[in-house]
């Protein structure tokens, strides 16, 4: 049987189409050849305990889960762009990736505040991760949903801890914060003005200082990073539990580099999202005795809310502070009204 030129080149392109088509199929199937870096900044620099504690941990993973396909660079805020800038430039693909809370404090995305969770919300790593993410409440998809609309996707999380008040005046009633100057951003800010406060925005860099000289009266902040910021060589109370029980910082990668990747790539850094959650979740916990040890040490004293007022932050926050974190956008009003009908389900609403 004689076989003519064209069929040659008809059956040799079959065998090459079936040679990529089983490459392809390969290579979904695990790492692929080629090495992607990415380049993270985000909104702080290597001082802040969400460096060592969220960012590191999340990225060792990745580089481990990927088998080394996905190499990522973290670079200190103010390297590439300033922390405010951070979230923009990696939206735009000016980098390949952000870290920070509420997204920029909700400015270029408001669901960023669902994210970072709601005031006298979620008490713990384990009841954030079931409004956001239990198959009964799925909040994060509203946020994945709106960071997608930015060019973003969203691909790590990290529970801080209890966000609370360090001050040089004695606060035992939420009254106490009336008329007083505090460095609060973003959500910080919705609370302190909403009680009568006056809400100071700086960098963090600046606050040490601010406090030392009495620009301002204190600083709202994660309890278990105040001994890396040094604040508990200027303030005198630290004010527990807190306003945000359960304080959240999110990392984000462009959306255009994300779908960049395999689908083997996506699949093993989905995979893990909420194992590094709960073990980063972990060391900032284990952070807090440490860091308010460390402002007894220089002298400071940790007042504690009484019962009777953690429940009047309680309702104060869903009443006063919830509404105008809904009003922002559709999707938090939506998010809003979930997180009401979780806090009844557990009994607090």
């Amino acid at each position: 049987m004689t076989m003519t030129k064209r069929t040659i080149f008809t059956m040799t392109m079959i065998s090459a189409g079936i040679m990529t088509a089983n490459q392809a199929l390969a290579q979904s199937d695990g790492p692929p050849d080629e090495v992607t870096t990415w380049v993270l900044q985000p909104a702080f620099d290597s001082s802040d305990a969400g460096w060592d504690n969220g960012l590191i941990p999340w990225i060792n993973a990745v580089e481990e889960a990927t088998e080394g396909t996905v190499k990522i660079e973290l670079r200190p805020a103010g390297s590439l762009t300033s922390g405010d800038e951070a979230f923009m430039a990696a939206a735009s693909g000016m980098t390949d990736g952000y870290a920070g809370w509420a997204t920029v404090y909700g400015g270029d995305l408001p669901e960023g505040m669902l994210a970072f969770g709601l005031p006298m919300g979620a008490e713990s790593p384990e009841e954030a991760w079931e409004v956001m993410w239990g198959e009964d409440y799925r909040i994060g998809d509203l946020v994945q949903e709106a960071a997608h609309e930015r060019g973003l996707h969203w691909v790590g999380w990290t529970d801080q801890g209890t966000n609370a008040m360090f001050t040089n005046f004695r606060v035992e009633k939420l009254e106490d914060l009336e008329g007083k100057k505090m460095r609060a951003g973003g959500p910080q800010a919705l609370f302190h003005e909403a009680l009568g406060g006056t809400a100071v925005s700086m960098g963090a860099g600046d606050i040490y200082t601010a406090i030392r000289l009495g620009t301002i009266d204190g600083t709202y902040w994660d309890t278990g990073g105040i001994d890396d910021m040094s604040f508990n060589e200027v303030v005198d109370y630290a004010i527990q539990p807190g306003w945000n029980p359960a304080q959240h910082q999110e990392t984000f990668v462009n959306l255009e580099a994300w779908n960049a990747l395999t689908d083997w790539q996506r699949e093993q850094i989905n995979s893990v999202f909420k194992e590094t959650y709960f073990e980063t979740s972990k060391m900032h916990a284990d952070q807090v005795d440490i860091a308010l040890q460390s402002l007894r040490d220089e002298g400071g004293e940790v007042i504690n809310f009484s019962d009777e007022e953690i429940d009047r932050m309680r309702e104060f926050s869903i009443e006063e502070v919830w509404p105008e974190i809904a009003a922002m956008s559709e999707r938090n009003a939506e998010g809003v009204e979930i997180f009401k009908r979780f806090m009844k389900d557990k009994g607090k609403l």
